[in-house]
């Protein structure tokens, strides 16, 4: 194939403590993001929750970003508040000092009962 470029897009399932999140492809840049609390499958009474996770900085990593069922919580300040009941996603990104997202990241679900 001369002359033509070829992209690859990785992508995969990781596995940690047996569950499973997408690792979609990103700079790898050796950072790690670990959801210390809720725990994954918790389901919790009331509608707020403490988030605590761990970001260990590779060469890039600066700060990480926070996603609550999918949505960017800009100014995150650790507590969501207003849950509805049901099902949510929890994601936590790193992120560099420009705010390009890394390839590490950690994802918990959580019910609010």
């Amino acid at each position: 194939m001369r002359g033509m470029t070829c992209a690859i897009v990785l992508v995969g399932v990781l596995a940690v403590n047996g569950a499973a999140s997408a690792v979609l492809a990103g700079d790898e840049d050796g950072s790690k993001v670990t959801i210390t609390a809720p725990a994954d499958g918790a389901s919790v009474d009331g509608a707020s929750v403490d988030l605590k996770y761990e970001l260990a900085k590779g060469v890039k990593a600066h700060h990480a970003h926070v996603y609550l069922d999918g949505q960017y919580q800009k100014g995150f300040k650790g507590t969501f508040t207003n849950l509805a009941p049901g099902k949510h996603e929890i994601k936590v990104v790193a992120a560099t000092d420009d705010h390009k997202m890394l390839a590490a990241e950690s994802v918990v679900t959580i019910e609010v009962k």
